[in-house]
């Protein structure tokens, strides 16, 4: 075969040297130019846009209402059966050394527990004496990291004061304990959680792509060359997105990496097997390796990179969200499965080209006039490999096709059924471990105090000097357990604050539910006091508020970007099959696998792992990945079929491309699906949830959707599913077809 084209840039006899030698420079200079992405982390970056009324509210709280508390801790204090005067003393000792002497970032004002007497302290105790909740406050400024520095010396000074560190106590037991949680515990624990899963996920992912490969393919150099190629694209990628967070023009948080490391891996590997699979099967048909190569390439380029282009698209569908933590997804992502997809078609082939056939050993495809020789050669008879064309799948299809169908939509569209069942939840410490210590704190405070006190609502609103009862229209409302006194705008005195505390958790669904009601009390009340246009003049802040607005704009991103990637990823198709009613079918099946996929999901997280609900990121997350990677699965296939039926009738292309694509879809799917099931590994259920839904959405397009429905639909559509093209075989077609 003549050698030209593409593969002669990249895999030439001497080009595959200039290739690999230009990715490792590119990996060398940029990781000593630019800095790693882990190192321009940014966890606390805002998820909420500017005109959100929650973030509004927050805005006037902190102009109106200043604390100057900075980042509140707190110190949650235990003992079963009470809390003693000892330990009372023990807290009270430990507020006078933070006073006198504040730990790092620890800002100087501190409530003067040291000085209250002890029946005064012991006022603030829960109603049954076991729990005390203290303050320590730092500054804003303060990272995780700081926090951390600062709250450890607190622990070390309550060791020296007790005798012993109440904060490794069990909670329940006869010592005192304590655990820190509010704002500042939280953000150090979550920090602690993602650096812990970047290691654990990294390890994870990488032994269970190379045990896979080594499964299927039983070949040591073939299941490193994959791994070897999302090394030296990782070691690209980290620095590219390190310089632009770096410069502001991105931001990256800890899961955004976590979950791109596993995409790589899962998305790169898949990408190499399927020109891997395509250079074995024409290692068996040509003795020349740079041959079989370039035509492998020639084959099998069209789908990896529409299989990249698919995805990159999709992913940069997520920079049309207004929340925060979707639109971070869409640079690294996009730009990780860019630089991915051009590795797999210039540094993988350059690597096959100088391994050649030796990365097969000890299983290494040969011609049968080379199997012939090399038995001679040993003096031993020659083994002939039996080739087959076909197998039972791709005859299933082709024969009993509406059994096919009728039995996959009903599998299918029953899964999906259960997708109404699905309950979410906004609050991100459900997604910690319950034995987090700011979890085990913030449950101590929800079981011992008002569940209210966790976060108050404040409610404000512009009176315009009217006198406003609106401390006794809130505590009148049932949900309502307490309402503040009224207090003055620092700035506007018509601005009056109420702190609610309501008489349920206030992270509850219902609780979110509840700030439209609030909020139409206070502007009814201003109405009717005869101040107009009410809704500009009522502002309510919290995390209760916050969440409302997370859902609201959750809402509104997933109905704008599940059209724009459905109509991106249809023009695509529509523009490289050349045909309406394939890329309708396509589609239509794969958004068919992402609701069963749902439905699967919330059974296995409900009642499996005993989930009460999901993040309520998750079904656009899932659904951006399903249906971009679900698409590769059927592109790889479909472009197999493709081409066959230019030469043949539809039917026996049918048969051949399902038998052609199906070892290495299924080998492909089954590492996609382990790699996103590593999340659920974790002890952070947003991704736990987010892995086992996406991987059961690949298991069911890997072995239900492609395999079967898809080939068993054009079987069915015959040659109209080429429309408003045409089949490419027509001459003798229907006899052969009868045949």
């Amino acid at each position: 075969m003549k050698e030209h084209g593409f593969g002669r840039w990249v895999a030439g006899p001497k080009t595959k040297w200039i290739t690999l030698l230009v990715w490792i420079a590119l990996v060398a200079i940029l990781s000593m130019a630019w800095p790693m992405v882990n190192e321009k982390e940014t966890n606390n970056a805002p998820n909420l846009p500017e005109d959100s009324l929650s973030v509004q509210a927050d805005q006037v709280a902190a102009r109106e209402f200043p604390s100057g508390e900075g980042v509140p801790a707190l110190l949650v204090w235990q003992r079963t059966g009470g809390l003693t005067d000892e330990d009372l003393g023990v807290i009270q000792q430990l507020y006078g050394k933070l006073s006198a002497s504040p730990v790092p970032y620890q800002l100087p004002e501190v409530i003067p527990f040291d000085k209250l007497p002890l029946p005064a302290l012991k006022q603030q105790l829960s109603e049954n004496g076991s729990s005390l909740v203290t303050p320590v406050f730092f500054e804003e400024s303060a990272g995780a990291k700081e926090t951390e520095e600062g709250l450890e010396q607190i622990q070390e000074l309550t060791k020296d004061i007790a005798g012993a560190n109440p904060f490794e106590e069990s909670l329940g037991g006869e010592e005192l304990s304590a655990r820190v949680t509010g704002p500042a515990g939280i953000s150090v624990d979550a920090t602690g959680l993602f650096e812990d899963a970047d290691v654990s996920l990294l390890i994870a992912t990488v032994l269970i792509v190379l045990v896979i490969l080594l499964l299927i393919y039983r070949s040591p150099i073939l299941a490193l060359i994959p791994l070897v190629a999302v090394g030296f694209a990782y070691g690209v990628i980290s620095p590219v997105l390190g310089f632009l967070a770096g410069e502001g023009w991105i931001t990256v948080d800890s899961q955004a990496i976590a979950i791109m490391t596993v995409l790589l891996f899962g998305a790169g590997t898949d990408y190499c097997l399927f020109l891997i699979s395509r250079f074995r099967q024409d290692l068996r048909e040509e003795e020349s390796k740079s041959g079989a190569l370039f035509r492998a390439m020639t084959q099998s380029s069209g789908a990896i990179a529409m299989s990249g282009i698919t995805v990159v698209i999709a992913m940069l569908a997520l920079l049309f969200a207004q929340y925060g933590a979707y639109y971070r997804f869409a640079i690294p992502f996009s730009l990780a499965i860019l630089i991915m997809f051009i590795a797999s078609l210039t540094l993988v082939p350059a690597l096959l080209a100088i391994l050649g056939r030796a990365s097969f050993f000890p299983f290494v495809p040969r011609t049968p006039a080379m199997e012939e020789e090399r038995a001679k050669r040993r003096n031993k008879p020659v083994k002939h490999r039996k080739v087959q064309s076909d197998n039972w799948i791709g005859r299933l299809v082709t024969t009993r096709p509406w059994t096919v169908v009728l039995t996959g939509v009903v599998l299918l569209g029953g899964l999906a059924a259960f997708t109404p069942q699905l309950k979410f939840t906004y609050d991100i410490l459900s997604s910690f471990p319950e034995d987090m210590p700011s979890r085990e704190g913030f449950s101590i405070i929800a079981e011992e105090f008002t569940p209210g006190e966790l976060a108050p609502v404040k409610v404000m609103l512009d009176t315009e000097g009217q006198e406003i009862n609106i401390q006794g229209i809130l505590e009148s409302q049932s949900f309502v357990s307490q309402a503040g006194e009224p207090a003055e705008g620092a700035e506007n005195p018509n601005i009056k604050a109420v702190d609610v505390e309501l008489a349920m958790n206030p992270y509850d669904l219902e609780a979110m539910h509840l700030i439209p009601d609030i909020r139409s009390l206070a502007e009814s009340a201003l109405t009717e006091a005869g101040i107009q246009d009410a809704a500009s003049k009522v502002w309510v802040s919290g995390q209760t508020a916050v969440q409302y607005d997370t859902e609201l704009i959750g809402d509104r991103d997933t109905r704008i970007i599940i059209p724009v990637v459905i109509g991106m990823i249809t023009l695509l198709l529509l523009l490289y099959l050349r045909s309406v009613v394939a890329t309708v079918y396509l589609v239509l099946t794969v958004i068919l696998s992402y609701f069963s996929a749902l439905g699967l999901g919330w059974l296995v997280l409900h009642y499996g792992w005993g989930a009460e609900a999901i993040q309520g990121s998750i079904p656009l997350y899932s659904f951006v990945f399903l249906v971009a990677l679900g698409e590769d699965y059927n592109i790889f296939m479909i472009s197999s079929i493709w081409k066959k039926s230019r030469h043949m009738p539809l039917k026996q292309a049918i048969r051949e491309g399902v038998h052609e694509t199906g070892s290495v879809i299924t080998s492909a799917g089954l590492i996609l699906a382990a790699t996103f099931a590593v999340l659920a590994t974790l002890p952070i259920q947003v991704l736990v949830q987010f892995g086992v839904i996406t991987a059961i959405g690949v298991l069911l397009d890997t072995f239900i959707v492609r395999p079967f429905l898809v080939p068993a639909i054009t079987t069915l559509l015959g040659r109209r599913a080429f429309w408003p093209g045409k089949a490419p075989y027509e001459e003798g077609a229907a006899v052969k077809e009868q045949a």
